[in-house]
Parts: C-alpha cells; structure tokens; sequence
C-alpha cells in the first residue's frame, strides 16, 4: 500500500511539473522505468513475494511490520536522486532541455497510463466474509479505483459508519450509539429501555407483543386488549378456526361466550341482559328472573299499578282519545295470563311471551292483591285473589305480567288501552298488522313523553299527532319528581325493541304505522284506517 501511495503521488507531482515546459529532463525517463516496475529477474521492491497457499492470509489478514532498523528503501533514494536532477535541469539553458521534450512525453504517457492499469493487490472481492456488523444498521458500501479497502457510509447522512442518527432508542428517544441494541420492526431499544408499556418491568421473554410502537408482555397485553365475557368474567376463548368469537346484546353491548346461550344463564326477562356470575338476579317464581335495575322500578300488585294505569288514560283524554267506559285494570302472574290467553277468542299474541292481554270474554281470573316480601333472592308471601270479570261493553279487562319495571309497564298499558279504545269506538275486523301496529305507536309515543323533555317531544317528528288534536301535551313524566337516569336507559331500550322487533304484525306493523303517522298525524291516520282499514300511503 506504500508504494502504490508513493506511485499515485508520484504521478501527481509529474502532472504538475509537466505544467511547465522547462521541467522536461531526464527525470522523465526515471520516471518511466520507475513505473514499469522491476525487469524480468530483478527483485521485486514493491511487493511483498507468497506463496500461492498463503497469498490470502498475506494479504488480506496479515500486515507486513518492518524492524525499527532497517534501512531506507531504495525507492526513497531513487526519489532523492530524482528531485536532484530534477533542480539540476532547470539550470541548464532552455535549448538543452527541451531538444528531447516530444519524446520523452509520449513515454510519460504510456508509463502513467501503465501504472494506474497496474493491480499490484489482489482486487477487493465483495463476496469475501467481512467483519460482522449490528443488527439492523443500514450500511453502504462504497469502493473507489484508489482503494483496495470497502468504506461503509451511512445510507441518511453519508457520514462514516460510526454515525448515529440512524438509531434512536424507541424507550428514552435518545441515539443507541455504540453497544448493544434490540431491534424489531425497524424500531430500536437499549436493553434497559425495553420495557412493557402496561406494567413497566424489562421484557426478558422471546415472545412479546408490539402494539404501533409500544411493546407488552404477552399477558399485560391480553389483559388490556383481550375481550374478556361479561357473564363469566373470563376471558373469550377462540373457536376452532383461532378467531375469538363472542355474542353482544345489539343495545346493551354486553359481550358474552356463545355457549352462555345454552347452559342456563338466567336472562332479566325485563332488559334482557344475562346474569353476571359475581351478580345474582331476583327469582320471581314463575321461571322469570329480574335485574337489580329493573327491580328498583319493578310494579308488583294491582293497588300499586292503579296510579300509573289514570296516568296512561288522562295521557290518552290529553290527545283526544277519552275513554269513556272503566275499564278494569288487573296485574296477574304468568300462568293466570296464560290461561286467560287460552280461554281469550281473539288474538294474535306477542310471542314468544306474552305481557298485556285485552280481554272481550268474560272469565275468572287470580289478581296480585298485595306486594310480596323479598327474601333472599326470592320473592315470599305472594298473595292472589280471584276476580269474576264479567262483560258490560267490547272490553272485560286488560290484564299485565307483575312484576316488570314501570315504564314496561306503562308502555303495556299504552298498547292494550289502544285495543280497548279501538274495540269501543268501533273499528272492527282490522288487519292484525294494522291494528297491533297501531297500538304499538301508542306505546312508543307514551314511552317518548316519559323519558324525553317536552322541548325535545316537540322537535320529533312523532309529535306531529299534536297538529289535530285540540289538547295540550300531557304531563312530562307521571311518576312524581322524573325518572332516573337508569330508568331512562331502560325506556330508550324498550323504544330500542319496538322500532327494531322482527315479527310482521308487531315489528312491521309499527314501523308502516309510525311512517302515517309522521306523514299525516294521529288523527287522520286513525279516520283513515276506519274508512279503508288500512294505513294512508
């Protein structure tokens, strides 16, 4: 590498002294025979002799050290000697030194253009194993015709490979520099900065999970982000196929496992939520269960379903719709409204489960005459009283499940007061679409006036209703002091199952109802109905 140093700058210095014609000697022709090289038999002073065994150990791992007392090479003096006569021929006169000027330049100029041919070194072989660099530095190779030796240069900067804007720490967002460094994702820690962003301990472990640039344990991770069932309190497990599959209730968003529909979870029969395993539900005896919610508001005997039941009428004589005829209102358990279901000719009823039954016929029927006592998760002392109901117009009674909340209730009563209203004003025959229909936009425009403000009613478009009717909106709430925020929800919900129930007499015949109403309001669309027996287009 000294020599061919030397050589290179030795052909730097001729091009800068052939800049002048004066400096044309005879230290052109040293220079030709200095970079021809050696003649055949003469030693080689440039190169190191090897053997061909050796020759890649010597020249790629091996550097020739030479003793403190050797004496200097001859190409030093011959230098020496060069720069001599060159000092020397700018003496002479000019003619003397420029008579042999043509020639000695085309011989310059085959000797230089021999050097730079001239590989006096094995050439760099790029496939050759190269020191091990860390992982995830990006590096370029650069080479260039002077040296023999690969230069690495930063591909952002192009600065020496030592640069470290390359590598930021993604922990501290200080450089790695020089040391050890991990590496995922084209992101770059310190070992003591790779830590799991949830509870701050180093991450030792092989498998681990990076969530954008923030890194977690496996299990922090799927304690944070792993869907977990709101009825078991576990985690969801995933299906044969890997996929994490789970049921939510379309209003409540309660997540649960699939198989919680099949093992006897019990479900409020009022929200229609599933029973948490660190809750427990009120039994109500019957194969009902009620939430702790629903039970707050929950109405559970005749005397006390008696104030909402005036509240509902005067809500209906507040629209133009009085009912002049009283009309009993009894609250019964499940199996005395299954068997007044059974003995009553008209229909259809609300299946799965019907509520709220419009008696025509005249039967006996077993009424709720006084609250049960809670006891544990039960309910004790359940006192009946068998009522004859007899028929003094279209309408014996109307008949409600105990035990629900008070706006379900209330939206029952609603429903069934507008079969009754039918019933005496004379519509008869209906379509079952068209009458259920139209008794269930009863139901949702009074569950409307509960849970909304009065400036809110009058924005919706249901309110339309009002533009025919000669009254004044009726109270904003019946129960005294407004409802809850808990029972609101609860009322949002059951106007949620009304708009959105799937069955074609309740579910489809509201929504065509709901759409006349809007377009004409309540009053023409009823005299329509009583004219056409069906709704307006």
């Amino acid at each position: 590498m000294l020599t061919q140093a030397i050589s290179y700058g030795v052909v730097s210095m001729c091009l800068l002294l052939l800049s002048s014609a004066e400096r044309r000697s005879g230290f052109t022709k040293w220079l030709c025979n200095f970079l021809k090289g050696p003649k055949p038999g003469e030693p080689n002073r440039r190169r190191p002799q090897v053997t061909a065994g050796e020759e890649e150990d010597a020249l790629w791992h091996q550097r020739p050290v030479r003793p403190k007392n050797d004496p200097p090479r001859n190409d030093n003096e011959e230098l020496d000697r060069a720069i001599a006569e060159s000092l020397a021929e700018d003496v002479k006169p000019p003619k003397e030194k420029n008579h042999k000027g043509d020639n000695n330049d085309e011989n310059l100029a085959r000797a230089i253009q021999d050097s730079l041919n001239m590989n006096p070194y094995t050439p760099y072989n790029p496939y050759a194993p190269s020191q091990a660099q860390p992982r995830g530095h990006r590096l370029a190779t650069l080479t260039s015709p002077f040296h023999h030796t690969p230069r690495l240069y930063c591909t952002k900067t192009a600065q020496r490979r030592q640069c470290r804007c390359c590598r930021v720490c993604g922990g501290c967002k200080h450089e790695i520099g020089h040391g050890h460094y991990l590496s995922c994702m084209g992101i770059y820690w310190h070992p003591q900065c790779f830590r799991c962003i949830s509870c701050g301990h180093p991450i030792r472990e092989t498998e681990f999970t990076l969530l954008g640039t923030d890194p977690y344990h496996k299990l922090c991770y799927k304690e944070l982000h792993h869907p977990k069932c709101d009825v078991c309190l576990q985690f969801i497990p995933t299906n044969r196929s890997g996929l994490i599959e789970y049921r939510a209730h379309p209003f409540w968003g309660q997540k649960y496992c699939p198989l919680h529909e099949h093992d006897r979870t019990p479900r409020c029969c009022s929200c229609e939520k599933m029973e948490p395993r660190n809750t427990k539900y009120m039994s109500l005896g019957d194969g009902r269960s009620l939430c702790m919610e629903c039970l707050g508001s929950a109405v559970m005997d005749t005397g006390e379903c008696q104030p909402l039941y005036h509240s509902i009428r005067d809500y209906y004589e507040g629209m133009n719709m009085k009912l002049d005829q009283q009309i009993p209102m009894l609250l019964v358990e499940r199996q005395a409204l299954n068997e007044a279901m059974e003995g009553e000719s008209r229909g259809p009823h609300h299946m799965p489960e019907t509520r709220g039954l419009c008696l025509s016929e005249e039967q006996t029927v077993s009424s709720i005459l006084r609250r049960p006592r809670i006891g544990g998760n039960r309910l004790l002392d359940m006192r009946t009283q068998p009522r004859k109901l007899t028929r003094r117009c279209e309408v014996t009674a109307i008949l409600v499940l105990y035990g629900l909340p008070r706006l379900l209730t209330g939206s029952i009563l609603a429903h069934e007061l507008m079969h009754g209203w039918l019933r005496l004003k004379g519509y008869r025959d209906l379509n079952v679409k068209v009458e259920e229909g139209i008794c269930q936009v009863m139901s949702y425009l009074w569950l409307e006036s509960e849970i909304l403000p009065s400036s809110s009613r009058h924005a919706q478009p249901s309110s339309s209703y009002a533009s025919s009717s000669s009254s004044s909106y009726p109270p904003t709430s019946s129960k005294k002091g407004g409802i809850s925020h808990t029972e609101k929800k609860l009322g949002e919900f059951f106007m949620h199952q009304i708009a959105n129930d799937t069955s074609t007499a309740y579910g489809d015949g509201f929504r065509t109802a709901y759409a006349a109403v809007n377009k004409y309001g309540l009053r023409q669309t009823l005299n329509h109905i009583r004219l056409t027996g069906g709704f307006p287009v």
